[in-house]
């Protein structure tokens, strides 16, 4: 599998004080199978959706109350040197460049607005090894209450171009690496809670949104917005029974007309 273009989104874990449970809630969701734990790289555990390894789970480190979140991470072939790019433009490096054994080098980061984001520099593991389908990675965003901070340093870290879609309503920016968009960047509201931290927003594949929804939320999930069809597909967004927010979506699904966007990078 050749190396991502750097700044591409390429693998997902999360964080669970209940990883068992967590198991339980994405297996039944979205059919994921899981790999042996492996307790020298704290009980990290693999989850596959039809054999192709698409996430991670794992417990937050003895000691640690580290609330339930997913974690994306974006491509670099050289994570030290993004952290000091990182710093550079303003954000904060959180764990510095670490060798994982020979899967490769990790970095956790957050932007100057404070939504926290991994950056993965690929030995033997090159990320998700599927997309776009049932269980696997869709789309992902960044919820920003500091959306000029992120519009700023995200470009100035990865080499982003920046489109902004022209709607009054809504606040919402696509990074592009020269072709397709890999990452949007939306303004959090104040129907967010206050309590609510910037995050990215990770989508899953499903086949069925409503349907997916219903068994979400049947497996103690809360709904937060949706399903709504949109020209991208339909979607909801959902925190998962530990506190975690996600989405889902059907990429077949779509409805509405494509968004007018202006080049703004």
């Amino acid at each position: 599998m050749a190396a991502e273009p750097e700044g591409t989104p390429c693998w997902a874990d999360a964080t669970f004080a209940d990883l068992d449970a967590a198991k339980h809630f994405y297996g039944e969701l979205l059919g994921w199978t899981y790999g042996e734990s492996s307790p020298e790289y704290g009980n990290y555990t693999q989850a596959f959706a039809d054999g192709k390894a698409v996430a991670a789970l794992m417990p937050p480190p003895p000691g640690h109350d580290v609330p339930s979140a997913w974690c994306l991470y974006l491509a670099s072939p050289d994570a030290a040197a993004t952290a000091a790019r990182i710093r550079e433009h303003g954000g904060t490096v959180l764990v510095e460049p670490m060798q994982v054994g020979e899967f490769g080098t990790m970095v956790v980061a957050s932007d100057p607005g404070g939504a926290v984001f991994g950056v993965w520099q690929p030995g033997s593991h090159q990320g998700f090894e599927a997309r776009n389908v049932p269980g696997a990675y869709s789309w992902a965003e960044i919820f920003t209450r500091e959306p000029e901070k992120a519009d700023a340093f995200f470009p100035a870290v990865f080499g982003y171009g920046v489109k902004r879609m022209e709607d009054d309503a809504v606040d919402f920016t696509l990074y592009d690496l020269g072709a397709d968009p890999v990452l949007g960047r939306m303004k959090m509201t104040e129907d967010f809670p206050p309590e609510v931290p910037p995050y990215l927003n990770v989508y899953f594949t499903v086949d069925d949104c409503d349907a997916a929804v219903a068994k979400a939320q049947s497996l103690g999930a809360t709904l937060r917005f949706g399903p709504l069809t949109i020209p991208f597909g339909r979607f909801a967004a959902l925190t998962d029974p530990q506190g975690a927010p996600f989405s889902l979506i059907d990429g077949t699904t779509t409805g509405g007309d494509m968004p007018t966007l202006t080049d703004v990078s």
